[in-house]
């Protein structure tokens, strides 16, 4: 079955209702055990044609090449991009959902120009005045959120590996923190390091 391509559609309706700066958002790292979790933000320019970025998908159906390809093309193209985070400490002392919302705030707080409309991926951010639309599927079908999903997936994927950097034990740089059989097995031999969110292994200690 062949999967869907995002596209500009539901931009473009918006650009032809007046917004200049739509802002697609998506976010990377929600249910790891450790590290940040990442939100994308991507403004694409208004006359943009979607075969400018036509590889570019929902990040989870795409290689890890193909991601850091794209993710130099959404670069190169967008009028604006931000990638916000919010720690393993933030994530265990609020709960990942204001954790998440944290990140993306502080994406936004970086984008000049500002935005006018956002898209987001399922979700509408809380206490936003802005004008904002949460789509089912979202990076699946719009094209300025698949963007934003491939760059919380590759920076966060980048700030990963500099924590597997400064602890080796755990296999970060593989698995980005999520928890796969090898990451539990090193938690259990090694322990929490500062980077794990406590809240999500079921353990305390």
């Amino acid at each position: 079955m062949t999967r869907p391509k995002p596209d500009l559609r539901l931009e473009r309706a918006l650009w032809e209702s007046g917004y200049r700066y739509v802002a697609g958002i998506d976010e990377a790292g929600r249910g790891a055990l450790a590290g940040p979790v990442a939100a994308g933000v991507v403004v694409l320019p208004p006359l943009l044609e979607a075969e400018a970025l036509a590889g570019v998908r929902d990040s989870k159906q795409m290689t890890p090449a193909r991601r850091t390809f794209w993710a130099r093309k959404v670069q190169e193209t967008a009028l604006a991009w931000a990638v916000g985070y919010a720690s393993a400490a933030e994530v265990d002392a609020w709960g990942i959902m204001p954790a998440l919302y944290l990140a993306i705030w502080r994406a936004l707080a970086w984008l000049r120009p500002r935005p006018e409309f956002l898209l987001l991926d399922y979700l509408r951010l809380p206490g936003c005045a802005l004008p904002q639309m949460g789509v089912v599927r979202g990076d699946q079908q719009v094209l300025s959120i698949a963007a934003a999903s491939v760059l919380a997936k590759t920076h966060r994927d980048a700030w990963m590996a500099r924590l597997d950097a400064r602890y080796p034990h755990y296999g970060l740089a593989q698995h980005k923190g999520y928890g796969t059989a090898h990451h539990r097995a090193a938690l259990r031999q090694h322990g929490f390091s500062p980077v794990h969110r406590r809240t999500f292994t079921g353990r305390r200690k």
